[in-house]
């Protein structure tokens, strides 16, 4: 086996969905394991994966091995497998908080170690995923993790001092833009639209955003200003924005999801 996962929750799902829809690898090359006999027996039969209740298959059969389990079980995981990981397997982690010296030290012995932290958009293979290691990943290996990585969206390798950053900026985020398209179509609503069509065009508002920023290269500010025109509609309502404190409230949702992770 290629690659193993253990825990088949949605992230390892959704990260499993987009590495066999993009080819990157064949159902026969990757496991999974999780306690959660149904759960499993569903991934089974929607992925075609080889499946077990036994973390030591996993880690025993799979060249890389992610621990897609919540970071409350990290220890209790590793502790289970650590006698059988060899010194030529990658382990690639998915948890806030649990840094390579702590993961170093879970497994007691020299363990090439990729840390990373994916996000749900993974789902629809727009996922985003921060990626660190250890001295002992080679390049190559680095190389072969991402690419595993961009079968459900794009992978950037950083310094370890900024993952807890990509918690905050892409991890979590999600939830915050949820919630933002949640209240554009609520005003939507109350202005009369119907709520599936509000969904859509908030929606589409934000994606659509989102795609400019990224194939302009312009600044945010810079197509912020395009729309604002002098005494428009769009400008009075950045500056109901500004009062309300927008910008000020999603810096300091930010900071606060960052301090959590660093207490993980």
């Amino acid at each position: 086996m290629k690659l193993g996962f253990i825990g088949a929750g949605n992230m390892a799902k959704a990260m499993m969905g987009g590495i066999l829809k993009n080819g990157i690898l064949t159902a026969e090359e990757v496991i999974a394991s999780d306690m959660y006999v149904p759960g499993l027996e569903k991934t089974k039969e929607e992925l075609g994966i080889h499946v077990t209740t036994d973390n030591k298959e996993v880690a025993t059969k799979a060249e890389i091995v992610v621990l897609s389990v919540k970071p409350q079980f990290y220890a209790d995981v590793i502790n289970e497998i650590k006698d059988c990981i060899t010194e030529n397997q990658i382990i690639v982690t998915i948890a806030p908080g649990k840094t390579l010296e702590y993961l170093a030290d879970a497994f007691g012995h020299p363990v090439k170690i990729v840390r990373t932290m994916p996000n749900t958009p993974a789902l629809v293979g727009e996922g985003i995923t921060g990626v660190c290691h250890n001295e002992l990943v080679t390049k190559e290996e680095l190389d072969t993790v991402c690419n595993i990585l961009s079968g459900f969206g794009k992978a950037e390798v950083l310094s370890e001092k900024l993952m807890d950053v990509v918690v905050s900026v892409s991890g979590s985020s999600p939830a915050y833009v949820f919630m933002f398209i949640e209240a554009m179509a609520d005003a939507a609503v109350a202005d009369g639209m119907p709520r599936q069509q509000a969904y859509k065009f908030a929606a589409q508002a934000v994606m659509g955003s989102a795609k400019m920023v990224l194939e302009t290269g312009k600044h945010p500010g810079e197509l912020k200003d395009m729309v604002c025109s002098p005494g428009g509609t769009t400008i009075e309502a950045v500056r109901v924005l500004e009062e309300k404190g927008f910008r000020s409230s999603v810096i300091e949702a930010m900071k606060a999801c960052v301090k959590i992770a660093r207490g993980l």
